[in-house]
């Protein structure tokens, strides 16, 4: 205890220079406490937004929209349609017995003809009269935010009568164990943690251990005089830890503080695509725990590591000894790490990509930390063989003493260097995550399918839905009947269509004879090996009054080149078109069968026909081919936050350059002094304090430039996604990098004072 006493006497009455050098760990700390508090918020935010998912599912929803039970005072349909990017959810309900409680959010359920919408979608159908199709009655109230995932959210309660919802099942009540549409499925959020931890954790880590190192020489010397009369070394290691850890406490309250308003601020204005209620992103307890006793802990750990070298030789410290050069162990994390993802690298060009997801799960993440760490420890052993080779090698003055003063000290590459080059190996790997969302959910075909099943269209609401404005064709896909208690179950799938039908839908239709069947056949797929000519299969028919039909289709020999632009190929080579003729009038299939429209992939042409089919049938639910609602909003979500770990990174990647540059200028006054006095010029000063960094930093980028890529492609491996290699993003990596280095070049400028004060030296 007394050390410690000691310690904080110390901190107090060193003079000005150190309370102020006291006071800049003080914010750095606090900047880094939070940068680490919003990492540490976002887990708990994404888990109250499902919460209250969770609470307002109806009992009676599965993964189609319909429900399962059969029994319950209600009926209850859930319809999820995508408007522009977002997910708009509809749930439709009607009560047939006893009252249902409602859900939360909700005074009580609508009647038929009510809606309940949520704030921002009141706002939208104030300016979209459109979109009063997808939630059509009367509005009769908001939903409040206990019954809103986010204040932005797209949500509706539609009152409808029993019978509009045959479709439906049996409502009982509403709350479910989980949100059947989370913010973030729990593999996407494995993948998000992953991904922060290597853009904010790492250098979080690096600029807190510089924020906990400032002023290291001159701490060293006067722990060292300390020692010298008659300190233990222990107690020497605890007096420097005592400040410390004194800094980084302080810090730690003011960076929950600063939290806490970013917090205020930033949920009340939202980050694009993703906003959350102020109270979600209050810290657990787990998390104040961390900022408040991991961080000093930390602080405790780097305090009593650097001043190890005062407590064990302390006549070395204050004769300013040589420093012993890094040993190789630095070396040590990033063998293995390179070797992980190297091996990742050569099996996807060698086509060997590996199917074991979880053990990739496992050994990827530890490939990208042993490589993040590495790239840190080795920078010193790195930055000494350099500095010794050029300076060996110039016959310039000032590249000549910046060598030799890195070659002597080459730990100052490490906390100059460190921030930047963790942040531009961080920038690579986001890179590769953002490449693996880009190739889900994202229709690029010009045309949009919409596709619903025939059974839930009413026969005489068919012909309005082909008619909507912005539908270009529309045909039925329906496979032959198959014997449920034969063995040997063989079909083949027919499109109902007339020749200009299909030619409305496909960009290539050869040879098309209207009236007459014809095989469709695809250039580049499978061939059904189902549809051989003369085969013939049953088609069971049924009309509005309930009448069967069985209709035999033959396969016929003439063939139709075919080919359109969804996203997925429509129709499967072999499938057989049928001319609508061929059936009885008013007869049309009755299994498996689906309606399917097109019309252009413009957002705003999507959306008109989504508000049209909903005008004739609000209640149809519609499959947007290659437009997944849900996914893309996640993926908004993910991109929104990886760019908020991006921006954190680039805080503290500057920050933790800012102070370590400064703080190392400052060490080294009496160095420069000392040349001044000899003549040296400030231009020269000046040429060796920036090659002092640049030189370091640039092969410190380079190494991260090419480790970051080969961890990216390496992920992508793993990913099971098409895209392995990104050479697109390597012109904008390789520039970021450049900027970097100029950055650092125009901000060591400054660092080299004008006025020379002989009394630097004289005091050391």
């Amino acid at each position: 205890m007394s050390e410690l006493v000691l310690g904080l006497r110390l901190l107090l009455g060193s003079g000005r220079g150190n309370r102020v050098r006291f006071l800049l760990m003080v914010v750095g700390s606090g900047i880094g406490v939070c940068c680490l508090a919003v990492v540490l918020a976002i887990p708990g935010i994404l888990a109250a937004q499902d919460a209250r998912k969770a609470a307002r599912e109806p009992d009676c929803s599965n993964g189609r929209g319909s429900c399962l039970s059969t029994s319950g005072d209600g009926l209850a349909l859930t319809r999820l349609d995508p408007y522009g990017s977002e997910p708009l959810t509809r749930i439709f309900v009607a009560q047939t017995g006893g009252p249902i409680a409602p859900p939360p959010g909700l005074p009580e359920l609508p009647g038929p003809g009510e809606v309940f919408v949520s704030p921002r979608l009141h706002e939208l159908l104030s300016r979209d009269s459109g979109l009063a199709r997808l939630v059509p009655g009367k509005e009769v109230g908001l939903i409040s935010a206990q019954g809103l995932a986010q204040p932005d959210e797209l949500y509706a309660y539609v009152g409808a009568s029993p019978e509009e919802l045959k479709g439906g099942g049996h409502l009982s009540a509403f709350g479910w164990k989980w949100a059947r549409f989370p913010t973030v499925e729990p593999s996407t959020l494995d993948i998000l943690r992953f991904t922060l931890a290597g853009v904010v954790l790492l250098p979080l880590a690096v600029f807190l251990s510089v924020c906990a190192r400032l002023s290291a020489a001159s701490r060293m010397r006067r722990l060292a005089a300390l020692r010298l009369l008659g300190l233990s070394r222990k107690g020497t290691q605890r007096v420097n830890a005592a400040e410390t850890v004194a800094a980084a406490l302080l810090g730690a309250v003011l960076g929950l503080g600063a939290y806490w308003v970013v917090n205020q601020l930033v949920a009340r204005m939202g980050l694009p695509g993703f906003k959350w209620y102020p109270a979600d992103g209050a810290l657990s307890g787990t998390a104040l725990l961390v900022c408040l006793v991991g961080c000093p802990a930390l602080a405790w750990f780097v305090g009593r590591v650097g001043a190890k070298k005062a407590a064990a030789n302390p006549l070395a410290v204050r004769r300013s000894a040589v420093e012993k050069p890094p040993r190789l162990w630095g070396l040590l994390p990033l063998v293995p790490g390179l070797g992980i993802v190297i091996g990742y690298c050569v099996a996807g060009a060698t086509g060997n990509v590996p199917t074991d997801t979880s053990f990739s799960a496992i050994l990827m993440p530890l490939a990208v930390v042993l490589v993040g760490s590495g790239l840190v420890l080795s920078l010193p052993i790195l930055s000494r063989a350099l500095a010794r080779t050029v300076a060996r090698a110039t016959s310039s003055l000032s590249l000549g003493l910046a060598m030799r003063r890195n070659e002597v000290e080459p730990g100052g590459a490490l906390r100059v260097a460190t921030g930047l080059v963790l942040l531009v190996y961080a920038a690579s790997l986001t890179q590769g995550v953002l490449i693996e969302l880009d190739q889900v959910s994202k229709n690029t075909s010009p045309v949009q399918l919409y596709t619903m099943a025939l059974d839930d269209v009413p026969r005489n609401k068919e012909g309005a839905l082909t008619k909507v404005p912005g539908v270009r064709s529309h045909a039925i896909q329906a496979p032959s009947w198959t014997d449920p208690d034969s063995e040997e179950r063989t079909s083949i799938n027919a499109v109902i269509a007339t020749c200009d039908q299909l030619r409305g839908i496909a960009s290539l239709v050869g040879n098309c004879v209207e009236g007459r069947p014809a095989r469709l056949m695809v250039s580049g797929h499978t061939y059904d090996e189902a549809s051989k000519p003369g085969s013939s299969f049953p088609f069971h028919l049924r009309n509005s009054e309930g009448k069967r039909r069985v209709v035999n289709v033959r396969v016929p020999r003439q063939t139709i080149k075919y080919h359109d632009d969804t996203a997925a190929q429509m129709v499967s080579s072999g499938a057989v078109l049928i001319p609508p003729s061929l059936f009885p009038a008013g007869f049309r299939p009755e299994e498996r069968a689906t309606l399917s429209l097109l019309s252009s992939s413009a957002p705003e042409t999507v959306r008109s026909v989504l508000e049209g089919i909903a005008g004739v049938d609000a209640t149809i639910e519609v499959d947007t081919d290659g437009v997944d609602a849900a996914a893309l909003q996640q993926i908004t979500v993910i991109k929104t936050l990886l760019a908020l770990g991006m921006i954190l990174g680039l805080i503290i990647g500057v920050a933790a350059y800012l102070v370590a540059a400064t703080d190392r200028a400052v060490e080294r006054r009496p160095q420069v002094t000392a040349l001044a006095l000899l003549g040296a010029r400030p231009r020269t000063l000046r040429s060796v304090q920036v090659a002092q960094v640049v030189l370091p930093l640039a092969v410190g980028l380079v190494l991260a430039v090419v480790t970051g890529k080969m961890a990216e492609s390496s992920y992508l491996v793993t990913g099971g996604g098409a895209v392995f290699w990104d050479g697109a993003g390597l012109p904008l990596l390789v520039a970021s990098a450049l900027g970097v280095v100029v950055v650092a070049a125009l901000g060591a400028l400054p660092l080299v004072g004008r006025r020379i004060d002989p009394e630097l030296i004289r005091r050391d």
